[in-house]
């Protein structure tokens, strides 16, 4: 699957590249701030993004609301270090496909990967 990698820390982003290589899935492309993401993903058109919380500029639940906006089949699951159920209820009602809490381990990231990405 062809994946958009959103996060402020390129060694998070390099990490989960590879993470994603080693299960056979594609990076097309890598954003650090939501306008970049947001840019990224409508010229790229990946099939699902992986999408950090705090960013710069933009967060990441505003640019959840706007990816899905643009295409509402998006698979979108979120990345974040803030673990309140109030926060997982609101990115799952703004169209997050699935959450995933740092800090994660390779297995916890490559089993949720294979449940909602396949």
């Amino acid at each position: 699957m062809k994946v958009l990698l959103v996060d402020d820390n390129l060694m998070t982003r390099r990490m989960i590249g590879d993470f994603l290589g080693e299960i056979g899935h594609e990076v097309v492309g890598e954003a650090g701030d939501g306008d970049s993401a947001l840019k990224a993903f409508a010229d790229l058109r990946p099939q699902a993004v992986l999408l950090d919380i705090i960013m710069p500029g933009r967060s990441g639940v505003e640019v959840l609301e706007e990816m899905h906006k643009l295409d509402q089949a998006a698979k979108i699951i979120m990345i974040t270090a803030v673990e309140q159920d109030g926060v997982d209820k609101q990115l799952l009602e703004l169209g997050a496909t699935a959450i995933l809490h740092k800090p994660f381990s390779y297995g916890e990231f490559k089993e949720l990967i294979k449940k909602y990405l396949g």
